[in-house]
């Protein structure tokens, strides 16, 4: 039997060291040391084997966790409102802190930072935080995006902004949240053309100092090797990966000569080594040496096999074009107004109202232009990028029909893939942040069925998605959203194979409907 002993509670018998709260915050220590005590018990019941887990176990555990580090942030800024620091000597809070909690500088200045704002300026994102509804992360990303927001913004229009960030940070990874923040002041109800030049002011100040911090170190090391670290702007880091992962791709794997060669279902793969890219001219140069030289790649783990791509990378750069235009299969996704600029997209509509006898609306000329890898460069930035790459014109709102190859062809193409890049960031599963740059095109209606390879019919997955979607055990529901972009949830039968008539077990955040179309995987798989 589990027995408790006053004894093992370090929080119970803290040292009254230099610089700790006063006599009268000792009601909150023995707040603490029963928080502690019940954490003994929590972690007593979580060692019994006989206990099954779930996942709303782990859901109210983080949320528990959420408080506690909301409240340790209130306790620090009430700590720094009555100047605590000053008992012990210490030059700040940040430096109070990080003496107190053995946190590097950094850390704790963060920690002084967001405790302050949240304090001061922020009630909303404090109440969800408070309350266990906002991660410290989104909750952080919430006191940026209000940070950097234009003075212009009044007092009510900044606390629509608030409660609109509150409402994604409750729902939305770290990621998404940041890419809403770029466009909160919308919240606001300001102007399109305000929302895309504050969008476009804060990802060009991104870009600036990501620039500056930009740096690079390597040293040889006495075994033959030589280590190092960078870093880079995000944008240019995504081609870099993009091609090392087309480079090792599990399903074209370049640097294995035994590697799978065929996909299943006519889906197309993300680094195709026929699309005219810088891996696909690197595959050609290695091909002969890629038996010799890699006879143990199955035995490597994922780190080892990107070290093996980045030598074949060093080893074959093109040395004498390296200040001419490098191709590169990254898709940037622009607007013919961000591609023209503000001046010549006047001018445009000008001469279309001349012509025509009507006016015709163009929209702002600036934003963010978002990449295939999911990342987002500033108008600016894309169009600097255009002048040493070959654009390729993506019509948004186009017809499809000059990109459906129906049945004559069974695999999806890389113009295809391009096309598809305008609608899709990232994996069509419901809660998959993978870039749609890793994505398999998955036809919905089985080409083995009678399905075509046409653009509509397409659903970009990432690697383990699409095998799950052909795994018999589970079902699949496909829906169509605004301007035909899908999303796919997915549902696991824990007995066996899944049906209507049977209970299923829901897979991530997918949500069974079943007045939805089901999209069920073919038995057996090709």
């Amino acid at each position: 039997m589990f027995e408790y002993d006053e004894g093992m509670s370090s929080v119970a018998h803290l040292d009254h060291r230099a610089g700790t709260l006063p006599a009268a915050a000792g009601q909150v220590r023995r707040r603490l040391a029963w928080l502690d005590r019940g954490v003994d018990r929590l972690a007593f019941e979580v060692a019994d084997e006989s206990q099954t887990v779930s996942g709303a176990d782990v859901q109210e555990l983080d949320r528990v966790i959420r408080r506690m580090e909301a409240t340790k942030l209130a306790l620090v800024a009430k700590a720094d409102r009555q100047e605590v620091r000053r008992r012990s000597g210490a030059a700040s809070t940040s430096a109070w802190v990080a003496t107190l909690t053995n946190a590097s500088g950094g850390g704790a200045s963060c920690d002084v930072a967001l405790a302050t704002a949240l304090d001061e300026n922020l009630p909303a994102t404090k109440a969800a935080f408070g309350a266990g509804e906002v991660s410290r992360t989104n909750a952080g990303i919430v006191a940026d995006t209000m940070a950097k927001l234009p003075e212009t913004l009044s007092e009510p229009e900044r606390v629509k902004v608030e409660q609109a960030m509150v409402r994604d940070a409750k729902r939305l990874p770290p990621g998404r949240l940041r890419k809403a923040g770029l466009v909160a002041i919308g919240a606001a109800e300001r102007s399109a053309a305000e929302v895309s030049q504050h969008q476009e002011d804060q990802l060009v100040d991104q870009e600036r100092r990501a620039y500056a911090a930009s740096y690079l170190s390597m040293f040889d090391r006495p075994d033959g090797t030589t280590k190092g670290e960078f870093v880079v702007p995000t944008g240019a880091a995504h081609v870099l990966r993009k091609v090392v992962q087309s480079m090792t791709s599990p399903r074209r794997n370049h640097l294995n000569s035994t590697a799978e060669a065929t996909l299943a279902d006519g889906q197309q793969p993300a680094g195709d080594v026929a699309d005219g890219s810088v891996a696909a001219g690197l595959f050609a140069a290695t091909a002969e040496q890629g038996p010799s030289r890699n006879p143990d790649w199955d035995a490597l783990d994922w780190r080892q096999k990107r070290g093996r791509a980045l030598v074949e990378l060093l080893e074959h750069l093109p040395t004498d074009q390296l200040t001419g235009k490098v191709a590169s299969t990254v898709v940037v996704s622009m607007t013919v107004e961000q591609v023209m600029g503000a001046a010549a997209t006047a001018e445009l509509s000008g001469a279309v109202e001349t012509a025509t006898g009507r006016a015709v609306a163009f929209g702002p000329s600036v934003g963010a232009a978002t990449c295939d890898t999911g990342h987002q460069h500033s108008t600016s930035e894309a169009r600097r990028l255009a002048c040493n790459a070959g654009l390729l014109p993506v019509v948004l709102g186009g017809a499809s029909v000059p990109l459906d190859l129906g049945r004559q062809e069974r695999f999806y193409s890389e113009a295809q893939r391009t096309a598809l890049a305008a609608l899709y960031d990232e994996c069509a599963a419901v809660g998959c942040d993978r870039p749609y740059a890793w994505s398999e095109l998955h036809h919905e209606d089985p080409w083995s069925r009678g399905g075509h390879t046409n653009l509509d019919r397409a659903v970009p997955l990432c690697g383990h998605h699409h095998r799950l979607i052909h795994d018999a055990a589970v079902t699949a529901t496909i829906r169509n959203g605004p301007q035909g972009v899908k999303t796919v949830t997915f549902r696991r039968d824990p007995c066996g194979l899944a049906s209507d008539n049977e209970p299923c077990a829901s897979i991530g955040d997918g949500v069974h409907d079943r007045g939805s179309i089901h999209a069920w995987p073919d038995r057996p798989r090709p």
